[in-house]
């Protein structure tokens, strides 16, 4: 948790924002795995631990705005929850650790809000919260999230996007224990190890160091999967591990990195051939984003850059600008070059894309491909982004276009055919924009230049 301090200039420049009405921001409740008392781990709703800070479940944070009044709405902890979790302060003593003048149980969050003509909240990602805010506001819960206030969206995106210093801070330490998954990955990598080991071992790292994974580990010899979840196979000679995987603090703000090993120790020719066209690309991004760039054109330069390359080996053919305005790069790269990071690996996503990643200016693309860009619009100093360019052979997508004779004026498919048991790689690190261009945040950088992950491993 931060200051008091910190909270209070929260939720001062939301009512600021937002101008009128009430503002609900709900907490998570405990969300039962097979059973009721069979939990999944607790976390907290990002949004409200920016404003509220309180890990505890079961609450609502209550900014009334047009009477200059705060509350923190939950029920306190009886003794026979007592006896079972130990002891948890009272709603009273949670709200007054934020700076909160006043709470109450959650039978009066009703009459808080009642005859109120402007009654602000967030779209839910949890059916219970939807649930819970239907029975509330007298809405269908699966009207929920379309009737979210699309003023309080804006407010807390305006806010949360740029990231603080302390909260820099908090995500350095996030990537410090991303460095030790990362590197004992690549320690652990050999034949005969299987891909559930280590991503066990990295669980384990997060864990023990923070709060948990930021997101279910990615740890597969099938790099061509984007969410490949690790499994029982071992680890084969010859062939690529990726491991795309991050830690999140006690505090909540996360780390995300993705890095390719070669499972023998040494990478193949037509390895590093592929490799080194994705790092030129990782290294693009360092090299050229800056406040005012628009993301779109950032994931735009890297894919140009790509099918240059792609088209050295003989992959890709005729005019590059035509080529990527077509969308036959897709056959390689077919999602967005990064996203906004911070408390949620995804950062804000459950607010809506739409709302976090593009604005006026910069509309989402629906061309195949590009329309996975989870952000276009121009950066700020204080954004925080994910660098991940990759190559990807997807067997399906390439029997599906060269069925359809797609692109075919760009895609050579005799070539393609010979990689399409390759795999797939991706790299991936955090940057922060500044003032004048941007840093790769992390002390130490997980080694992806290809003699460092050679020399690192052996």
């Amino acid at each position: 948790m931060f200051t008091k301090q910190t909270y209070i200039n929260r939720r001062q420049t939301l009512k600021e924002k937002v101008g009128s009405g009430i503002i609900l921001i709900f907490g998570h409740n405990d969300a039962p795995a097979n059973y009721p008392a069979n939990a999944y781990k607790f976390r907290q709703d990002s949004s409200f631990l920016y404003y509220f800070g309180q890990q505890r479940d079961g609450l609502v944070g209550v900014v009334d705005i047009d009477n200059d009044c705060e509350y923190l709405i939950g029920d306190d902890i009886d003794i026979e929850d007592i006896i079972w979790t130990g002891f948890v302060p009272s709603v009273h003593d949670l709200a007054e650790e934020v700076g909160v003048a006043h709470s109450a149980p959650m039978a009066q969050l009703a009459k808080l809000i009642e005859g109120r003509p402007e009654v602000h909240y967030l779209p839910p990602c949890r059916h219970d919260l939807m649930i819970q805010i239907g029975d509330l506001l007298g809405i269908h819960p699966l009207q929920v999230r379309d009737k979210a206030s699309l003023r309080l969206i804006k407010a807390v995106v305006d806010m949360r996007a740029v990231k603080t210093t302390e909260e820099i801070e908090e995500i350095e330490r996030a990537m410090a224990i991303g460095y030790k998954m990362h590197t004992t990955a690549m320690k652990a990598c050999r034949p005969g190890v299987t891909e559930k080991y280590i991503g066990g071992l990295l669980a384990g790292i997060a864990e023990s160091y923070g709060c948990k994974e930021s997101f279910l580990t990615i740890l597969t010899m099938h790099g061509e999967i984007f969410h490949g979840d690790p499994s029982l196979r071992p680890l084969e000679a010859g062939r690529l591990m990726l491991c795309d995987a991050g830690a999140e603090t006690v505090n909540n703000y996360c780390s995300d990195n993705t890095r390719v090993t070669p499972i023998s120790g040494k990478f193949s020719p037509r390895q590093r051939d592929i490799y080194s066209i994705v790092e030129a690309c990782h290294d693009l991004v360092i090299d050229r984003a800056c406040p005012g760039k628009k993301w779109m054109d950032m994931h735009l330069d890297v894919c140009r850059l790509m099918t240059d390359r792609l088209k050295d080996l003989g992959l890709m053919k005729g005019n590059t600008d035509d080529a990527v305005e077509a969308g036959a790069h897709a056959m390689f790269l077919q999602h967005g070059l990064g996203h906004m990071m911070g408390m949620d690996v995804h950062d804000m996503e459950g607010l809506g894309q739409v709302y976090v990643g593009f604005d006026d200016e910069v509309r989402p693309s629906t061309q195949f491909g590009t329309n996975c860009l989870r952000c276009g619009r121009r950066l700020q100093p204080g954004f925080v982004m994910t660098d991940e360019p990759g190559i990807y052979f997807i067997p399906a997508l390439i029997d599906k276009w060269k069925a359809e004779g797609m692109h075919r004026d760009f895609l050579c498919y005799d070539k393609i055919e010979e990689y399409r048991d390759f795999g797939g790689i991706r790299l991936e690190d955090d940057i922060l924009i500044t003032d004048n261009g941007c840093r790769v945040l992390g002390e130490q950088i997980i080694p992806y230049h290809i003699d460092d992950v050679e020399a690192f491993i052996s």
